[in-house]
């Protein structure tokens, strides 16, 4: 079991307490034969407090308590992009426009489900976007591939309604889309109503153009982490400037990548601003940092003439992170002991008369190790639970129980145990066909 070595020591003698308590009071129930299934139910509590069983209900916790940071933002979050896991929020959950930041969702969309090669026509709402905007003409082609790096590097709300109609079909079309990739990567309190982050309500159900911070470092999160198409996606962030010219070569454009955090932080690796005056400025961005690898979302971080607020949060967080949390192997091997099983034949001498049992082993031995970033006040926790006993017939691979591992009280994974072999019923046939086999060979 892992502890942290800066763990008060007062709460520590307060459990060994409870301990001795049930301990000894286990001990005097089984002295009296009609008291022990009272002491069978003390020493299963014992086993819950030494963490040898597993408490019903016993998945949720709190996490660390976490210092307070001083932050602009509204709404903030820290992510460890590879668990998932929030190591440092402010109104995490709390729902808010997101601006611009959309348009990590639109590109992503695009790289999985596009083709950049594909040259695509600019229709008359497209061209009628408000600016920032490529200024693309209705009629106008253009290569796909090349629309992706204006509307990440210079956030042409343009060229994300071209982007979305020639990949989903429609804006709405595109929406649905968002929202169902939004929904598969666990993020349920976002609602995607525009490719671009224009401020939007849909009026037959009152949803608004809305993310959460939580949701949205989720978002960037899949984008350089877990999609296919995170290497492209990371190419085009990364880039700083980009010409290309429609697909008729008559008129030409240049990009430059406004996401100056990239010039800010060296583990800086790819972000995307936002700002539409319902907003506020926003900002999401992942950095990374001896094999850890961080995002960060930024919801209502200020308003004009405030734009370098989210730069500040940007790199409280970061720096937060980076001095905060390394990675610790949280494995541990463990060896079972065998499980009775009185009504069985013993595998071994295949006697019906001698008492079986079956070895047991966990899918937890197959893993060599499990690597989680962790802080100095995060608190690991190894729980098994198994079978006192079991009743033949027994299958191999039977699950007979568990071990979980907790972080700071909540779930992280479990593993199952499992019988090594089969265990045969003793039946008087059996006994009766191997009194045979003896005496009459």
């Amino acid at each position: 079991m892992l502890r942290d070595d800066k763990k008060a020591e007062m709460p520590q003698k307060k459990r060994m307490r409870c301990r001795a308590i049930v301990v000894l009071s286990a001990g005097a129930l089984f002295c009296c034969p009609l008291l022990r299934p009272c002491a069978q139910a003390a020493g299963t509590a014992y086993g819950l407090l030494s963490g040898q069983g597993d408490a019903a209900g016993g998945e949720s916790g709190e996490e660390a308590e976490q210092e307070e940071l001083r932050l602009y933002a509204q709404a903030a979050v820290l992510m460890d992009a590879d668990s998932g896991r929030i190591l440092y929020g402010k109104n995490e959950k709390d729902v808010l426009p997101m601006a611009s930041t959309t348009k990590i969702m639109t590109c992503i969309l695009a790289l999985e489900y596009g083709d950049p090669d594909e040259i695509v026509e600019v229709s008359a709402y497209a061209a009628g976007m408000p600016k920032v905007k490529l200024y693309a003409r209705q009629g106008e082609k253009y290569r796909l591939g090349d629309l992706l790096y204006s509307l990440m590097l210079e956030s042409h709300n343009d060229s994300a309604v071209v982007i979305a109609e020639a990949v989903g079909g429609s804006v709405e079309g595109f929406a649905a889309m968002m929202n169902r990739k939004a929904r598969d990567i666990g993020c349920f309190d976002t609602y995607f109503i525009t490719p671009n982050g224009l401020d939007a309500v849909v009026n037959e159900t009152g949803k608004t153009h809305s993310t959460t911070a939580a949701d949205l470092a989720k978002i960037m999160a899949y984008c350089v982490a877990d999609s296919p198409e995170r290497e492209r996606f990371l190419e085009i962030t990364q880039t700083q400037t980009y010409d290309f010219t429609d697909a008729e070569g008559r008129r030409s454009f240049h990009c430059d990548n406004h996401n100056a955090f990239l010039g800010m932080m060296e583990e800086a690796i790819s972000g995307k601003t936002g700002f539409t005056n319902s907003a506020g400025y926003c900002y999401v961005g992942a950095a990374e940092s001896d094999g850890r690898l961080f995002t960060v979302a930024l919801l209502a971080c200020g308003w004009p003439n405030n734009r370098s607020y989210k730069w500040s949060d940007m790199k409280t967080l970061l720096s937060y992170g980076m001095e905060r949390y390394a990675y610790r192997d949280i494995h541990e091997q463990r060896e079972f002991r065998e499980i009775p099983v009185p009504n069985g034949i013993d595998c071994k001498s295949g006697a019906p008369y001698e008492e079986a049992s079956v070895a047991v082993h966990s899918e937890n031995e197959a893993v060599q190790s499990m690597l989680y970033l962790l802080c100095a006040e995060d608190e690991v926790e190894v729980r098994v639970q198994m079978k006192d006993s079991l009743r033949a017939p027994v299958a191999a691979g039977e699950q007979v129980g568990e071990v979980s591992y907790y972080l700071n009280g909540t779930l992280l994974k479990r593993f199952p145990i499992v019988t090594d072999e089969a265990v045969e019923e003793r039946t008087y046939g059996r006994i009766f066909a191997y009194l045979l086999q003896i005496f009459l060979p």
